[in-house]
Order: structure tokens, then C-alpha cells, then sequence
């Protein structure tokens, strides 16, 4: 009965622990908070069953997800015009799932059955999760959503990023709640040792973040980013198309002193040959006149072969396009519409299926510079981004985050896209429909950013740079391969 009654409170223990990790991503930023939340984990791990291991890990997950993507309810609620009970169903089963990846990681590290305490600490618990978020990252085309490095943006750690991108970050954030649980549960060896360990840690982060490995190139830009702030109900609607364009050209025309305008995601709310002549000739040859380039984002009807691409141009190269290449699925696509499109008609899915496009496509360019380009959900895949580099100059990031509301969502990605100027050293310019639009400089940090749910146009200086940091050449290889071959090491010892 004592065991059962232990079991239960640890079980809500692990819940809780999982409820408060998404309160050290944005808006709230209490970035020591995922640590301690992977102490409290760490330790019931530790001394775990592989199958209560595997309960307590899939509870952490169900509060980790249940409070940190709860809003991919809004879209399924408010577009998808399915009721609401239905739309948190939805999103419960999501979360469900998701939580299977903490679940199973806990579950490995118990079978395992690691009994050095510092090995387990130092090495396979920090290994094993940034294994199974790299491998959340990719599987069913992945959901990088809610990874711990995104919570260090604000801290120390993010100094580390330039180096081993998001994952490292994890990797060493997962560490430090390894060392602090080594510190409370260890010997004389772990109270010399932890706080060593901690402080080289931070400190070595914070000197980090004071290093380059690229350099400024050329003269700072004028950027300008247009916020239209069309409701998404009315953004498709015939009779609202002229009106939103007027605005964005409107909005731009008191920008004309600018070097480079954005506009968001689809803020054209039309095929492109179908304003080609009528909006999009006359708008580049005024805005050529001023020197000043436009980059937006616009659907794309290919019409021999019907497929359909969500894209970005550049007004400085007529003709020439970027696809994006990493589809949401449920959202631009239906994966396996021959069999789920009748069960699933309640999602607000296209009725018929966005095209991929390839993951090598020549940089657009604008105010002279090769730019590397992302639409909205691709922000989240540093991976992706790198194939733009050490070419491109700046980052273009292009969204249109009104399908998710007043949320966490909007917030969150804008703490991925913070992430990615710093593993790229890059000015990341991002474009959103209702917000949060900002200009990030290669630190990671603020230039400008918007007020949401506000038709704004925000200006600001954008630093064209060249080089290539580390994470740029290697990727995420290092850090998986430095945590499979950890996991190896310790699985060894074990046996």
C-alpha cells in the first residue's frame, strides 16, 4: 500500500515538474526553471523500474506539452470550425503522443540500469535527452517545439550556440540539472566537484557570448518590416483581397527610405500570376525607383502541373522564387489524404496539398545581398537554415502567426528565431502577419520588435556579416554523436 501511495505522489511529482518546464520559454523566460524541473526528473530516474520510469517520464511530458502546446488547440477551434470539446480533444491526444518521447527515454535509461550515480548524472541523462529531442525534431517530420536550448536564450548558455547550435545548448542545460542533482543526492567528491562543474559551465557561456566567429561586411541596412494585421478570417476573402494590399503598399510608401522592406507570409493574399501585372510590375518598378528592395511572401500556382507552393520573392529578381521546403503537415498538407481526409475534415487543412520545395534553391537577393529565407514553421529547423550559409548575409524569416492566436505560439517561435541568429551569427529579419514582428541582431538579441495585433511598420539597422561559425560547418552531428557515444560508454560500464 506504501509503495502504491509512493508511487502515486511521485507520479505527480513528475506531472508537476513537467507543468513548470515551458515556464522558462518566452513570454515568461524564468530560464533556470526547465533545469530544476530536470533535477526533480532526474532524480526519480534514477532509482526507477523501466516501467514506473517510463509512467514518470510520460507524466512529465503530458504536464511539459499540456502546458507548453496547449494552443494547438486555436487552430483546430477557431479554423478548423470544429467544436470545442472536440479541438481539446485533439490537442490532448497530441500531447499524448509527444509525451511518449520523454516516456521512452526514461524508459531507456532504466533498462539500462546505470547504478554509478555521476555517470548517470553527467553523462546519460543529458545524452539521452538531447538524443530524443533531436529525434522529435525529424521523426514524422518533426516538432522541435518546447526544446530545453530555446530556454536559454536569455541566459548564459546561449553563448555555446554559435558552437553546438540548440541541442549543445540542451545538452549543457540537461547537464547542469545533472550536476545540481549529483551535487544533492552525491558524496565529498560531488560537493567539490558540481559547483566546479556549474560555474565553468555558466561562466565559460558568458565569456563565449562575447566572441564573433564572423565578421561585419559592407554598410548597415535600413530595414523596414510591414505588419498588415489582416484578420485571418477575412485574409482569403475575395472582397478584402484590394483592401489589404493597399495597405501593405500604403504602409511601405511611408517607408520609402528604407533599404529593405518585408512583408509576411502570404501577405499577398493571391496566386502570383494573378497579380503579376496589375500590382506586383508597378510596385517594383516604383520601389526600384526609390532603391529600395521588397521581399514577400506569395502563393504560387504552378499551372502546368497544378502544384501549389507557399513562396517568398524578391522584387530585385523578377521570376525567381523560394519554396518552402518544410511543410506543416495538418496544416499546408494532409499526410495520407486518400485514407484520413474524411476523418479529419474538421482541420483546417488545405483541399488540396502544398508542394515541397527542394532543399537546395538558389539565395534570393535583396538590397545586393544573398539572403537566406524561411517561411514561418521553418524558423524552428537550424539544420535547414545553415543551408543558406555562409552565403547569405542576413535571414529572412516570413509568418503569419495569426493562425494561433493570443498564445504561447507566437512568442515561442520568436524565441526560435532568436536562437537561430545566434548559431548563425546572422540579423534575422522577421515578418509576421499580427505579430510579434522584430529585427534580431547576430547576438540573438532585440533590434526592434512589434506589438501584436497591431497594423505596424517597424524600421531598423540590419548589419550584413560573413563567415561561418562552427555549428554552421558541423550541424547537430557533434552533439549526437558526443551523446550516442556517451550513452554507448555508460551502457558498457553498466554491463
Amino acid at each position: 500500500m506504501l509503495t502504491s501511495v509512493g508511487k502515486v505522489w511521485k507520479g505527480l511529482i513528475a506531472l508537476s515538474a513537467g507543468a513548470v518546464y515551458p515556464l522558462g520559454f518566452a513570454p515568461f523566460s524564468w530560464y533556470l526553471l526547465p533545469v530544476l524541473a530536470l533535477v526533480v526528473l532526474a532524480a526519480l530516474l534514477f532509482t526507477s523500474r523501466s516501467r514506473d520510469a517510463f509512467l514518470y517520464g510520460w507524466l512529465f511530458g503530458v504536464g511539459q506539452f499540456g502546458v507548453g502546446v496547449s494552443w494547438v488547440y486555436v487552430s483546430i477551434y477557431l479554423y478548423g470550425h470544429a467544436g470545442l470539446l472536440l479541438s481539446i480533444a485533439v490537442m490532448l491526444l497530441f500531447v499524448m503522443f509527444l509525451a511518449l518521447f520523454p516516456a521512452l527515454m526514461a524508459w531507456a535509461l532504466a533498462r539500462v540500469r546505470i547504478v554509478s550515480g555521476s555517470w548517470f548524472y553527467l553523462a546519460a541523462f543529458p545524452s539521452a535527452w538531447a538524443l530524443s529531442e533531436w529525434v522529435r525534431s525529424w521523426i514524422f517530420t518533426g516538432f522541435p517545439w518546447l526544446n530545453l536550448g530555446y530556454s536559454q536564450v536569455e541566459s548564459p548558455l546561449l553563448g555555446f550556440a554559435s558552437i553546438v547550435g540548440v541541442y549543445g545548448v540542451g545538452w549543457l542545460a540537461a547537464l547542469s540539472a545533472g550536476l545540481l542533482t549529483w551535487l544533492f543526492s552525491g558524496g565529498k567528491a560531488a560537493r567539490f566537484f558540481a559547483p566546479a562543474g556549474l560555474l565553468l559551465l555558466w561562466t565559460g557561456g558568458f565569456a563565449l557570448g562575447n566572441y564573433h566567429w564572423t565578421e561585419a561586411t559592407g554598410n548597415r541596412l535600413v530595414a523596414t518590416l510591414i505588419q498588415g494585421n489582416i484578420p485571418q478570417e477575412l485574409k482569403w476573402k475575395p472582397a478584402q483581397q484590394q483592401a489589404t494590399l493597399e495597405r501593405y503598399a500604403r504602409l511601405s510608401r511611408e517607408h520609402l527610405d528604407s533599404d529593405i522592406i518585408v512583408w509576411p507570409e502570404t501577405a499577398i493574399p493571391a496566386f502570383y500570376d494573378q497579380v503579376e501585372v496589375e500590382f506586383i510590375d508597378p510596385l517594383r518598378e516604383e520601389f526600384e525607383q526609390h532603391g529600395v528592395s521588397l521581399v514577400t511572401g506569395v502563393p504560387v500556382l504552378d499551372r502546368s502541373h497544378w502544384n501549389y507552393y507557399n513562396s517568398v520573392i524578391s522584387l530585385d529578381q523578377p521570376g525567381r522564387f523560394y519554396y518552402k521546403v518544410h511543410l506543416v503537415p495538418f496544416g499546408e498538407y494532409l499526410p495520407l489524404r486518400d485514407w484520413l481526409a474524411g476523418i479529419l475534415n474538421f482541420l483546417p487543412v488545405p483541399q488540396a496539398d502544398f508542394t515541397a520545395g527542394e532543399p537546395q534553391q538558389p539565395l534570393l537577393e535583396a538590397a545586393g545581398y544573398p539572403i537566406g529565407t524561411s517561411i514561418c514553421y521553418e524558423i524552428a529547423f537550424g539544420e535547414q537554415l545553415i543551408n543558406a550559409l555562409p552565403e547569405a548575409a542576413f535571414l529572412v524569416n516570413v509568418s503569419n502567426d495569426a493562425w494561433f492566436g493570443d498564445s504561447l505560439a507566437p512568442h515561442q517561435q520568436l524565441e526560435m528565431a532568436r536562437m537561430r541568429a545566434r548559431e548563425t551569427e546572422r540579423y534575422v529579419l522577421r515578418a509576421t502577419n499580427t505579430g510579434i514582428s522584430a529585427i534580431i541582431n547576430a547576438d540573438g538579441g532585440w533590434v526592434v520588435r512589434s506589438r501584436q495585433f497591431e497594423t505596424q511598420a517597424i524600421t531598423g539597422k540590419v548589419q550584413p556579416r560573413t563567415g561561418a561559425t562552427p555549428y554552421v560547418r558541423w550541424g547537430n552531428w557533434p552533439v549526437v554523436l558526443l551523446s550516442l557515444g556517451l550513452l554507448l560508454l555508460a551502457w558498457r560500464l553498466a554491463t
